[in-house]
C-alpha cells in the first residue's frame, strides 16, 4: 500500500515479517520449556540429582552453539536463560527440597547476573524467559505461604510416598476454604494480568516472557487436578 511522505501507518507490518506466526512460536517455546523442568527434570532430579545438574553444561554448550549461528541465535538465547531454571531445579530439588524457604533463593541463583545482561542489553530473550518463569515461582511460593502450606510441603518431602494421601487431603482441605480460594483468584489475576500486558508488546521477548509467566498457571492447575484424583 501506498502511502503519502507525511503520513506513516501507525500500525503498518510488511507482511514478509510473519511477526503473528514468529510470536505464537516464541511464545509456544517458553510455555513448553517451563513444562520441561517440571515433568522431566523432577523425576530425573529425585534419583540422579548429579546427572541433573551436570546436564545443565550441556544445555549451555547447546544454547551457545545456537547463539552463533545466523538463523538459530534466538533459539540458543532462549536456551541459556533456561539453562538457569535448570541449573536452579537441580539444586533445589536434588538436594534442599525438604526446606521450602531455600526454594525462591536457590531458583534466583541467576537473578544478579539476568539483571545485568539486562541493563546491558544483550540476551533480551532468554533473560526475560528466565524472569517470567522466577515471577511465576514466586507467585506459586506466595500462595504457599499465604494458605500456611508450607508445613506440608515440608512433610511431603520427608515422608513416605504411601503415607502421602493424608497429607494432601488436609492441604486440599485449606486450599477449598475462602481464604485460599481468594488468594488463588487474586493470584491468578495478578499472572493474567502481567501476562497480558507483555503480549502487549511486539518484541520476541516479551512474548516469551508472558509464555513463561502463563505456563505457571497452567501447570499449578495440573499439580492441584492430580492432587484431587490422589
Amino acid at each position: 500500500m501506498f502511502f503519502p511522505p507525511t503520513f506513516t501507518a501507525p500500525n503498518y507490518v510488511p507482511k514478509s515479517s510473519n511477526w503473528k506466526r514468529n510470536k505464537i512460536l516464541v511464545f509456544s517455546a517458553a510455555a513448553f520449556l517451563v513444562s520441561v523442568p517440571v515433568f522431566i527434570e523432577a523425576p530425573l532430579v529425585r534419583w540422579l540429582p548429579s546427572l541433573s545438574l551436570l546436564l545443565t553444561f550441556g544445555w549451555v554448550w547447546l544454547g551457545v552453539r545456537l547463539y552463533q549461528g545466523t538463523h538459530t541465535k534466538l533459539w540458543g538465547d532462549l536456551l541459556l536463560g533456561f539453562s538457569w531454571s535448570w541449573l536452579a531445579g537441580s539444586i533445589y530439588w536434588g538436594w534442599f527440597r525438604w526446606e521450602p524457604l531455600l526454594h525462591l533463593p536457590i531458583e534466583a541463583i541467576g537473578l544478579p547476573f539476568v539483571l545485568w545482561c539486562l541493563w546491558c542489553r544483550w540476551g533480551m530473550v532468554g533473560n526475560l524467559f528466565y524472569l517470567g518463569s522466577l515471577f511465576g515461582t514466586a507467585i506459586t511460593d506466595l500462595y504457599f505461604y499465604l494458605t500456611g502450606l508450607i508445613p506440608h510441603w515440608r512433610e511431603l518431602m520427608t515422608v513416605d510416598p504411601a503415607l502421602a494421601t493424608p497429607i494432601l487431603q488436609d492441604a486440599i482441605a485449606q486450599i477449598q476454604t475462602p481464604w485460599g480460594i481468594s488468594w488463588g483468584i487474586v493470584l491468578t489475576n495478578l499472572l493474567l494480568g502481567v501476562s497480558w500486558m507483555a503480549l502487549q508488546k511486539r518484541e520476541n521477548h516479551w512474548w516469551v516472557f508472558a509464555g513463561a509467566v502463563l505456563t505457571t498457571i497452567l501447570v499449578d492447575s495440573l499439580f492441584y487436578l492430580a492432587v484431587l484424583l490422589f
